[in-house]
Formats: C-alpha cells, structure tokens, sequence
C-alpha cells in the first residue's frame, strides 16, 4: 500500500514526511483492518514529523483522525463485520489494568499508546485499531465531516470539562484552529458567552459566525474578566496573558501535547486570588463517546479544508503557516 512516512523528522518543507510503499497490516487477534477514507489533520501530526514529539517507531505514519470501513479483524473481534464505518482516535491501546485504568482515568495510563505516534496511522490506504477503541460512525455525516470530531473534536471537550466552566459562564479560547472551532460550539449549546484570541483574520470572522461574543488578537484582553480559558495554541507566551484574563478563581486549560517554554509568572498578578492552571493528557473512550453524542445533539460540524492524501505535506505546510481556518482533512484519492 501507499503510505506516508516520518523518515527523518525536521521541518515538513524540507521532507521529513516521505511517501513510501509499505504491506497492507495484519491485524493482531483483537484488531480491525480498516481502509482509510478520510484522515483528519492535526497539529500532533505535525508535531510528529518535525521532531517535537520524538518518534516511538521509526518510520512511523501520521493521522489518527481516520474514518474508514472494516477491511478484515482478528479472530478475537466480535461485533464488527467488513463494510462497517468506523473511527480510529489518538487513543489507541491501554493496558486496562492500572491504578489510573482503574479509576477510570485511562488516558494516564502508563502503558498507554497512540495512533500516528505508536502505531502507523491514517495517512496510508490502511491502519489498524484494537477493536475495543474503534468508534462507531453515523452513516448520515460525511466523512470528511466526521474525521476532526475524533481528535480536535474529542481533546477540545475534554478541555472543556477540566476548564470547569460554570453554567453560563464567560470562556476564553486562545487560538481557534481545529479543535477550538468544535469545542467552541458545544459550549455555545450550552449557554456559555465566548471569547476568541487568535492571529488570524479568518479564524476570528469564523468565531463570530459561529456565535462568539467577541474575537481579537491572541495577545488582546477579552472585553471581560473570563471565568476559564482553554489554550489551544501551543504558544508558552500565552499562558500568562491567559492568566491575566481570568477572573478570581478562574481555571485554564492547556489543551496541546506540546507547548513552548512559558515565561515567569508573576504570582500577584497571575496566579492570586486562587486561578488554577490544568494540562490535558489525551483522554478517554468515554471522553470520546460523550463528545459524538453532543457533536450528534448539538449539530456540531467542523469547517473543514479537504486535502487529496496524496498531498499530506502540502496540508502540514499549510497547517504550519496558518494558511486556513477550521481543519484540514485528507481524503484517500488513491482507492
């Protein structure tokens, strides 16, 4: 099969993203074979290939926001049959038996693995997925619809929930790419005012036609005090200004597997007056179930910018310069 492939990570324009040929994957006994269709575009793809997050395979293939069809399973699988739609998330293995696991917080497991990172992911005409960590897909949402809602969609409502928004309260977006657009919509059906920071033009006009109640340039202060922030943008300078947004008592979440260096904070100004700062580790398969059911309720749909597979650099590169808002999807143009 075709397949794109981290060779040597570096900068995405200088081709540390290589298209190989690879064998179609044998799927262990508790796995699906599944044919790609659609492969969302996230900056963890990115960070991937240009070496911010180091390799555990080497040669590894990106993309772990696929939507495809059962190809082939294991012969431990049940429940699944080949045609089947489903979805391949970032989650890909745990070890289902740790403390973390135990308490239901399985997105910390030590032993936990990753689409794309781990494991070959979507940028290729086949993957594989443990069966348990497959998500079902609706047959009414087209694919390149349904493919950000597994990582950008699912991460972002996980943010969400550890920024402990009150009802109705006043939540600050810092950044509003792939992820923040989705989770900015969930939080809208559910009452809350929002307020976008971000460079771009396009992504401020798209948070307004989404509902936002403002939108200004990622280093502004919002037009009032914020009861929690979520940071998407994987920018360390912003997490002071992010701070100084909030209200008393406020809480931010960083939302990113990867973040620049923040600079001092100073105490008074930017943590007093009890504000939290809360990371995001990945999440869990209730994380994602809860997310497709409200994305279902609430008529959440991504703005999205289709790639052909073929051209998975051009779309990191442009992923890189912010050339687009929403997020980006690669669609298999070689079946």
């Amino acid at each position: 099969m075709r397949a794109w492939s981290v060779e040597r990570p570096g900068p995405v324009e200088e081709g540390s993203l290589r298209l190989v040929g690879k064998p179609v994957p044998v799927p262990a006994d508790d796995e699906l074979l599944v044919r790609v269709r659609a492969c969302g575009v996230c900056r963890t793809d990115l960070h991937v290939a240009e070496g911010d997050l180091p390799v555990h395979r080497v040669g590894v293939t990106p993309g772990h926001e696929v939507v495809g069809t059962v190809a082939g399973a294991g012969a431990a699988v049940r429940g699944f049959a080949v045609g089947d739609r489903v979805g391949v998330a970032w989650l890909r293995r745990t070890d289902g038996v740790c403390a973390y696991c135990a308490r239901g917080a399985e997105n910390l497991c030590p032993r936990s693995e990753y689409t794309g990172w781990y494991a070959d992911g979507g940028y290729a005409e086949y993957t594989t997925v443990p069966a348990a960590f497959a998500y079902r897909m609706p047959d009414d949402v087209p694919d390149v619809a349904l493919a950000p809602l597994l990582c950008a969609g699912i991460i972002g409502h996980r943010a969400l929930r550890r920024a402990a928004l009150p009802p109705g309260g006043r939540l600050g977006l810092y950044g509003f790419g792939g992820s923040a657009h989705l989770c900015a919509q969930v939080a809208l059906a559910e009452g809350a005012v929002v307020h976008v920071m971000t460079r771009g033009a396009a992504a401020r006009r798209l948070a307004l036609e989404l509902g936002a109640a403002s939108a200004q340039d990622a280093y502004a202060r919002p037009p009032e005090p914020l009861d929690s922030a979520i940071l998407f943008a994987p920018v360390g300078e912003l997490v002071p200004v992010a701070l100084r947004a909030l209200d008393r008592g406020g809480v931010l979440a960083i939302a990113g597997i990867h973040l620049t260096d923040t600079p001092p904070l100073h105490y008074e100004t930017e943590l007093f007056y009890e504000k939290q700062v809360r990371s995001v580790a990945s999440n869990t398969r209730a994380d994602g179930r809860e997310f497709l059911t409200l994305a279902a309720r609430y008529g959440v749909r991504a703005t999205t910018r289709p790639y052909p597979l073929s051209r998975a650099v051009e779309a990191l590169g442009d992923l890189k310069a912010g050339r687009f808002d929403g997020a980006a999807v690669l669609v298999n143009d070689w079946v």
